[in-house]
């Protein structure tokens, strides 16, 4: 597993974003970890952040787009955050735009926030986390009405590798399908296991064999 990632999975540890317990989701799954990117709210931790996504970016997609576009709300300091950090790392820059969940009708008019989409652009969405892919379901439109533009691909901070709402394959995986683009994670459930099971962060152990066991029992109904 690359080195960033590994800092990844300890930095969401660190802000309190990844927690393992007993936790009862929106879908009303009882899961026994749960993500929240809401705590994400410090410049120290969103500059880090922005460069996690930025060096994951790079990996899947190299240089090759052109607009970082970050769904409301979540997804606007996200995009906001990664387009200094890939600018700072890579040194390209990389416009970001983000939609507003009502159109703006003086000023700075339009559904669009930050730069626009033109013709010929190419588009990576980025996202905290994604279970049913409703955010794409609503942004997916607006992006394919600004003109000939090419959908590169989605990228969020966390793939809970469990069924979507179609109840066979993964939300990311029915993302892909439906929209016909390509779906990454800059690290997996699995990876994070891979990591944290029976080994000691900061003098704990996070997933120890008890906490292994829940979540074997979890992915074993629900796991995609």
């Amino acid at each position: 597993m690359e080195q960033y990632k590994q800092e990844f999975i300890e930095f969401m540890v660190d802000s309190q974003v990844l927690k393992f317990g007993e936790f009862t989701l929106k879908s009303g799954r009882k899961s026994p970890f749960y993500m929240n990117a809401g705590s994400y709210f410090t410049g120290t931790q969103l500059r880090r952040l922005g460069g996690y996504y930025a060096k994951a970016i790079h990996d899947t997609f190299g240089e090759d787009f052109d607009v970082l576009f970050g769904p409301a709300y979540k997804g606007i300091p996200l995009s906001v955050a990664t387009t200094m950090a890939y600018s700072e790392l890579y040194g390209k820059d990389i416009r970001y735009c983000s939609n507003r969940k009502e159109i703006k009708d003086h000023g700075d008019v339009g559904i669009l926030l930050g730069s626009g989409i033109r013709d010929g652009d190419r588009v990576v969405i980025i996202e905290d986390v994604t279970t049913s892919g409703k955010s794409i379901e609503e942004t997916f439109p607006i992006i394919q009405a600004q003109g000939k533009v090419e959908i590169k691909g989605l990228m969020v901070s966390l793939n809970r590798m469990e069924k979507g709402l179609g109840g066979k394959v993964s939300a990311l995986d029915e993302i892909r399908e439906k929209y016909g683009f390509d779906t990454h994670a800059i690290v997996t459930m699995r990876e994070v296991i891979e990591h944290l099971y029976d080994k000691p962060y900061k003098g704990q152990i996070y997933i120890d064999d008890k906490m292994k066991a829940a979540m074997d029992e979890y992915y074993e109904k629900y796991g995609a």
